[in-house]
């Protein structure tokens, strides 16, 4: 008894030692053995054997030879992209995508769905199919799945895997997290869309070695992601950064989640479309006229705005100076460094980041404002992607469910 006991510590010991060099893999790309005995507090020998074992297992290989200023140049490490993969759902009130990642963060599989998010148990039903298609793909090429990630917008608790905007999602019938779990028979986790942006903005973008930073997400709704020394705000219940959801009018309309006057009423995608057909309808001159109502989208009001159009430029400039507004209330709350504008509005760039950054500078006291940059995204919708990519490699190793 004895015995197995030493062996079990033994061998918990040896896989937390692994799970440290894949994460160390994993954030800085390739490391030598000598770099990654440092990072773990080890031995070169115990590192060698630990490399060994995980190449077996094709969670790392060998790419070649690092830089030496003396003597023989040393082996490069990296993770191995060949077997283990992961599924990234994103799904938004305009279209769902299934994206496969390699260990490299590389899309190796990406499928676009005509899909809209309901609260209803009829997008579970339209989505098993789509699953299993990719679920069959991935068997054909030999892979193994080992997580899975679903970033959706609203209340998402990610301790819980309940999403308590779509509650429909969360079963009785099979829930999203048990539709994922049964196509791809690995551990599933729920992230909101906001935090998986700022997610991969804090590992792959902008955010990249800042401490105090902001993004916001201007999508369907609108959201904001919070880095606070360094560390990504959660809340207690996953909740924080709910931008979309603060009253910006006592006597505004009525939003989706039963309040009057929201930002998301306001300032997001949806408002804007809704805008701008109603203005339409009232008799504004525009060029979006000659476009069938139907077809009025974000690029659309963009590309307009971006041909001299008064009316397009007005209602860009509109959503700009609200985003500003509720903004400047968040910068004297955070003091951020860093504001990162992403989302479909980002598109239109100037034409929204201008008034933004006016707003800010008439609701902001000067100070505030003196180290603050705001800049667009450089990663664009891969942020959300690559950050639930992320999101779910950490749960697994904090999980200890892996290798």
């Amino acid at each position: 008894m004895q015995d197995n006991a030493v062996f079990s510590v033994i061998d918990t010991k040896k896989n937390k030692l692994k799970r440290h060099i894949i994460s160390e893999l994993y954030r800085f790309e390739s490391r030598t053995i000598s770099q990654l005995s440092s990072r773990l507090h080890t031995s070169i020998p115990s590192a060698t054997a630990l490399i060994d074992e995980l190449s077996i297992g094709h969670w790392v290989r060998g790419i070649g030879t690092g830089t030496a200023k003396y003597g023989r140049k040393p082996s490069l490490y990296a993770l191995d992209p060949s077997r283990y993969v992961t599924v990234v759902l994103d799904s938004s009130l305009h279209d769902t995508k299934l994206v496969v990642f390699n260990l490299l963060n590389e899309v190796v599989f990406r499928q676009d769905l005509n899909l809209h998010l309901v609260n209803s148990p009829l997008f579970l039903r339209h989505l098993q199919e789509p699953l299993e298609q990719v679920a069959r793909h991935i068997q054909a090429e030999g892979w193994m799945v080992i997580g899975v990630g679903a970033a959706l917008p609203g209340l998402v608790n990610p301790a819980q895997g309940v999403n308590y905007t779509y509650r429909k999602l969360n079963g009785p019938e099979p829930s999203l997290a048990q539709l994922l779990q049964s196509a791809f028979d690995a551990p599933v986790y729920l992230i909101n869309d906001t935090k998986a942006t700022i997610f991969g903005e804090y590992r792959f973008g902008l955010a990249q070695g800042k401490k105090h930073v902001l993004s916001i997400n201007i999508d369907w709704g609108v959201g904001l992601g919070v880095i606070v020394n360094g560390e990504i705000l959660q809340g207690t219940s996953g909740f924080a950064g709910e931008l979309g959801h603060i009253q910006m009018k006592t006597d505004g309309e009525l939003c989706a989640c039963g309040k009057v006057g929201c930002l998301d009423t306001l300032a997001s995608a949806s408002s804007l479309i809704r805008r701008a057909k109603e203005g339409l309808e009232a008799g504004r001159v525009s060029l979006l006229s000659g476009v069938s109502p139907d077809e009025i989208d974000i690029e659309t009001i963009i590309a307009k705005a971006n041909a001299g159009d008064a009316f397009s430029i007005d209602l860009l400039s509109d959503v700009g100076s609200e985003l500003g507004r509720a903004l400047s209330t968040t910068v004297h709350l955070f003091n951020p460094e860093l504001l990162i504008i992403n989302g479909v509005l980002a598109k239109a760039e100037k034409a929204v980041t201008r008034p933004i950054e006016q707003a800010i500078d008439k609701y902001c006291l000067p100070n505030y404002r003196d180290n603050l940059s705001i800049e667009l995204s450089q990663l664009g919708e891969m942020a959300k992607l690559r950050g639930t990519q992320a999101y779910v490699l950490q749960s697994l190793l904090e999980g200890e469910q892996i290798p």
